[in-house]
């Protein structure tokens, strides 16, 4: 897979909606608000989506758990998708997927507000590959209608597996954890994702088949900003 053929997206944790904002317009091909292990509470979640009315790539978050209520409040309040933690059976995806959908498709509630009054938007569904159990179980995941994405957190999974990240993007092995997602991924025609973090090790997920590639996070960019005024500075 070629470089022209990833999407690379960013990862925003500080919580900040006119920083988030404005990473929609950086150039990358997608962002996502994390609740999880960031900043991004439901007034922080919403004023981003306020700032960005017209936003022509994917704005998603990263809700707290698999929870029908988390889920159907993120996109209540606007959000193009949802990516869901911690999904390690073919029953949990079930139930990623129906907390996203109005009935019959889904069990998501309804309620007066605008995004919710749009009953034909259809929500972008990834769920997180990143437990030992998600893995021996990921080809009936990714089997589950309704499922946009499998997206790898390989922080987690190399934790669950007793390995390093580096180890895990290192092992090519057609049986290894990597190849076997992206395996999965394939034959149920789903989109591969993972978080890189930093350029380096999202080149090296995109050069393994992943076409959805965080490549950086809200952080990640300011330290960079820092250290490229630094240098100028010295350099003057």
């Amino acid at each position: 897979m070629s470089g022209t053929d990833v999407r690379y997206g960013v990862w925003a944790t500080i919580g900040e909606p006119r920083t988030a904002a404005a990473l929609t317009g950086s150039g990358l091909d997608w962002v996502v608000l994390d609740q999880q292990h960031g900043h991004f509470d439901d007034r922080a979640m919403r004023e981003t989506y306020g700032l960005t009315p017209d936003r022509s790539l994917p704005l998603l978050v990263r809700v707290r758990a698999n929870d029908a209520g988390l889920i159907g409040r993120v996109l209540d309040a606007g959000g193009d998708g949802v990516i869901v933690p911690l999904v390690d059976s073919a029953d949990e995806a079930a139930a990623a997927v129906a907390a996203a959908h109005h009935p019959p498709r889904g069990t998501r509630s309804w309620g007066f507000l605008p995004d919710t009054l749009r009953t034909d938007r259809v929500p972008f569904v990834a769920v997180m590959i990143e437990t030992a159990e998600a893995l021996a179980a990921v080809e009936e995941i990714a089997a589950v209608p309704g499922i946009d994405m499998l997206f790898v957190g390989p922080f987690d999974l190399s934790l669950r597996l007793g390995t390093t990240v580096d180890a895990l993007l290192a092992d090519t092995r057609p049986d290894a954890p990597l190849p076997r997602v992206l395996a999965a991924a394939a034959k149920a025609g789903l989109i591969a994702g993972a978080f890189g973090a930093e350029p380096a090790r999202a080149a090296v997920l995109a050069s393994l088949g992943f076409s959805w590639v965080i490549v950086t996070t809200d952080a990640g960019l300011l330290a960079a900003g820092h250290l490229q005024r630094d240098l100028a500075v010295r350099a003057g």
